[in-house]
């Protein structure tokens, strides 16, 4: 494999608004992420921007940017918008797609995405993490995947994603973190497809994936990040990330 590692960034977050720039220790998230990608060593690193400002701030930290549409619907539309100019001839087979909001994210769990594209039927990887309790697992912010790891496994298929509690009766289940490993044909045919019937129903656009018939695997880790949304989340990667160093 040969991954090259994309971050789509824009400004128009809806509960925090300029997300991408906001300041964590004295940098921007989206330099964190950056340099978080680049301590992943799994390949190249660029960040699909919505707006001039997050390209500068990435610019500004000696890395790649590519602006795209600011319109694109969602992330994997702006890396695939963005690969036409980082990698126009397709030396990239698998492209990481990294959400730009998840600073304290490990760098193992990052190198675990692709971990899944070993099998050569798996279209897609991705990540997941035991719930801790039975309230998070009933919490619909909270997406849950419906997967089965054998003894001494590290990595599922995925059956099906959910905001319910799935699946039902007593065991563990899995919280899935929005990071993407694609193999670089299965990108495009996943921006190509319309959205279907169960994804506009869950609000879930890997389920677009499923019902297209692509596989997606699941890479287990023992404990994933938060996703950067409102203020409180900014305070508090600001003290964990202070409190990293």
């Amino acid at each position: 494999m040969n991954p090259i590692v994309v971050i789509p960034a824009r400004m128009a977050s809806t509960r925090l608004p300029g997300k991408p720039l906001a300041d964590i220790g004295g940098k921007p998230m989206i330099v964190w992420m950056l340099e978080l990608a680049r301590a992943a060593d799994l390949g190249p690193v660029a960040v699909a921007c919505g707006e001039p400002e997050i390209a500068d701030a990435v610019r500004a930290a000696g890395g790649a940017a590519v602006l795209t549409d600011p319109n694109l619907p969602s992330g994997s539309d702006r890396v695939h918008a963005a690969l036409a100019t980082l990698d126009p001839a397709g030396t990239h087979d698998v492209v990481v797609n990294l959400q730009g909001d998840f600073p304290t994210l490990p760098v193992a769990s990052l190198r675990a995405a692709v971990a899944p594209l070993a099998d050569p039927e798996v279209d897609i990887g991705t990540l997941v993490v035991p719930f801790l309790s039975e309230a998070e697992a009933a919490t619909d912010s909270f997406v849950k995947t419906a997967c089965l790891f054998a003894v001494g496994a590290t990595v599922a298929r995925a059956l099906y994603f959910s905001r319910q509690p799935i699946p039902w009766g007593p065991g563990p289940r899995w919280h899935h973190i929005g990071i993407y490993a694609y193999r670089r044909a299965a990108l495009a045919r996943y921006v190509a497809l319309p959205e279907s019937p169960l994804e506009q129903r869950e609000r879930l656009e890997q389920l677009r994936a499923l019902e297209a018939g692509m596989r997606i695997g699941c890479a287990r880790v023992p404990h994933g990040p938060f996703g950067v949304d409102t203020e409180a989340d900014l305070q508090r990667a600001r003290m964990l990330l202070g409190a990293a160093r």
